[in-house]
């Protein structure tokens, strides 16, 4: 056949050159992991956590493989440092929120202090970041990506997990009432949900022989995640890649719910 050649149609990459992201827990794990894909896809990014010793090292890391980064030293539970320092720079065009914590207990033998922190970090953490990134995204007119850091958790129980499922379910909600909220403005926001992955977090649960066996069990692909797994579906969430999806939860599980 001759003639003009079929156009197709344009494919929008997985870079987010030019854009400004924020990653809480960036300290280590995920959120580092994060931070650095991020940065990899051409995002200038700010690492927030409580510690700067490990901010500064992840930060000269980024740079010397040529990224963009600077660290914000932030207890993301407390309302009004996140607002302040979120008001202190320019709008982000993408947020992780990827700071989190779990005492797994039998719901019976959890104190009051285990529900607090909890709930602190997990949920109300979350919403504080969320707020005012949100706030000064709107105010800008800047569009942007929303990736709230949940878990296989947030759509199943298991045992000894009441706090953490309920903290996840929790941010399950929140993300698919924002899609709504936010999605006028061209603010889509999402969900990515691992199950166990091999980090510093997750390593005294799976030292557990036993554990790790019923862990595995459960997976289809008969294995514990690891870090770097993660890091491309971030990178998807955050650029236009991904730009029909929100509301939606993005299921790093190997296969749990599936079952």
């Amino acid at each position: 056949m001759s003639g003009m050649p079929q156009a197709l149609p344009a494919f929008p990459g997985f870079r987010v050159d030019g854009r400004r992201a924020l990653v809480t827990g960036a300290g280590r794990g995920l959120g580092l992991a994060a931070a650095a894909a991020l940065a990899r896809a051409g995002a200038a990014v700010t690492l927030a956590a409580r510690s700067a010793g490990e901010l500064e090292a992840a930060c000269e890391a980024i740079r010397a493989e040529g990224g963009q980064a600077d660290f914000l030293v932030l207890d993301v539970t407390d309302s009004k440092a996140v607002a302040a320092a979120v008001e202190a720079r320019p709008p982000f065009h993408i947020l992780v929120n990827n700071a989190g914590m779990n005492r797994p207990k039998p719901l019976a033998e959890t104190p009051d202090e285990d529900i607090h922190a909890v709930f602190d970090l997990n949920v109300k953490a979350t919403f504080y970041v969320t707020r005012a990134v949100a706030q000064r995204m709107l105010r800008a007119g800047e569009k942007g990506s929303i990736i709230n850091v949940s878990s296989q958790m947030g759509h199943v129980g298991s045992p000894r997990r009441t706090l953490y499922c309920a903290s996840k379910h929790a941010v399950e909600g929140m993300t698919k009432a924002l899609a709504w909220e936010l999605g006028p403005a061209g603010i889509r926001v999402n969900t990515v949900c691992p199950t166990f992955i091999e980090t510093a977090f997750t390593a005294p649960m799976l030292a557990d022989p036993q554990f790790r066996d019923l862990v595995i069990g459960k997976i289809a692909l008969g294995r514990i995640g690891r870090v770097e797994e993660v890091m491309g579906p971030i990178v998807f969430l955050a650029s236009e890649a991904s730009s029909l999806m929100t509301g939606s939860a993005l299921m790093l599980d190997g296969g749990w719910t599936a079952a």
